[in-house]
C-alpha cells in the first residue's frame, strides 16, 4: 500500500461511514446535489401539508361594504387590523405611518350628504400594481388575494404609484413587536391582505370580525365565486359599486349604498 493510499483510508472510512448513515434513514447515496433537492422537496411538501391546502382559483375571496351601516367616527375596523398585522409605529410624518385600512369621507355635492367607509387594497382581479412591479413581489394568488413578498421588493414603490386606491404604504423604520404570521420589513412596500393568515386557516379578515364584535355589521366577507355565499346573494340582490369601475378592474372588494 502506498503513503497516499494510508494518508486517504481515514478519510475513505469516514466517507463511507456517513453514506451508510444516510441509506439507515432510507436515503440514496446518489450526487450531492440530487440528494439536496430531494430532501427540499421533501420538506416543502410536508410544509404544504401543514399549511393547508393551496389557493384555489375556485374561490375568489372579497368584502361586501354596507356604507349605511358603517357608524361615523367609528375605528374598529382600522384599530383590529393594525393590532392583528402589527402595525403600531407612529412617525413623526403623519404621512408616512403605514396604514393598511383607513376611513375615507364621501361628500354628495347635490345635497350635502356624507358617507364614511373603509378603503384599502381592493384586491383586484386585473392589479395595476403586479402589472408594474420589476421583480415580481406584487402577485396575486389563484384566490384573487392580492399580496407583496418582501423578500423580493426592493422598495421601488412603483406599485404605489399605480394602484389608484392609493392603498399601499412603505415602511420607513425598523419595526418591532411584529406578529409572527405577518412579516413585515424596512424598505418594503406593503398593504391588506385580508388578513391571509387567518383565511387560510378557515378564518376571516380582523376588520370584519371587528365590525360585527361592535355590532355594525357593515362588512360581510366571503366567497365571490360561491353563488350560496351569503356575500354572493348580497351582490346579486343589491345594488352594489366598484370603487373606480371605470378602471374595469373588477375588484374583490364591493360597497353598498354609495
Amino acid at each position: 500500500m502506498s503513503d497516499q493510499d494510508t494518508k486517504l483510508r481515514p478519510r475513505r472510512a469516514f466517507i463511507a461511514a456517513a453514506g451508510a448513515g444516510v441509506a439507515g434513514l432510507g436515503f440514496a447515496v446518489i450526487a450531492p446535489g440530487l440528494h439536496l433537492m430531494a430532501v427540499g422537496e421533501a420538506n416543502a411538501a410536508t410544509d404544504a401539508r401543514k399549511a393547508g391546502t393551496a389557493a384555489s382559483p375556485a374561490v375568489r375571496w372579497g368584502l361586501l361594504i354596507d356604507s349605511g351601516k358603517c357608524a361615523p367616527g367609528c375605528t374598529r375596523c382600522i384599530d383590529a387590523c393594525h393590532t392583528e398585522n402589527g402595525v403600531s409605529e407612529k412617525l413623526a410624518d403623519p404621512r408616512q405611518n403605514s396604514q393598511w385600512i383607513r376611513k375615507i369621507e364621501l361628500v354628495d355635492r347635490r345635497n350635502g350628504r356624507t358617507t364614511q367607509l373603509p378603503m384599502m387594497c381592493q384586491h383586484c382581479a386585473s392589479p395595476p400594481c403586479v402589472d408594474v412591479c420589476p421583480t415580481g413581489a406584487s402577485m396575486k394568488r389563484a384566490d384573487g388575494i392580492v399580496l407583496v413578498d418582501r423578500h423580493t421588493c426592493i422598495g421601488c414603490r412603483y406599485c404605489m404609484m399605480a394602484c389608484p386606491y392609493k392603498a399601499r404604504s412603505f415602511v420607513h423604520e425598523e419595526l418591532h413587536d411584529q406578529n409572527p404570521d405577518v412579516p413585515r420589513g424596512k424598505g418594503c412596500v406593503e398593504s391588506c391582505t385580508l388578513c391571509v393568515h387567518r383565511i387560510d386557516r378557515g378564518g376571516q379578515p380582523a376588520c370584519a370580525d371587528a365590525c360585527s364584535a361592535a355590532g355594525h355589521n357593515a362588512i360581510l366577507f366571503g366567497d365571490l365565486n360561491d353563488p350560496n355565499s351569503e356575500i354572493s346573494k348580497r351582490v346579486a340582490s343589491s345594488a352594489t359599486t366598484q370603487v373606480r369601475a371605470d378602471l374595469n378592474l373588477n375588484v374583490g372588494v364591493r360597497y353598498q349604498g354609495i
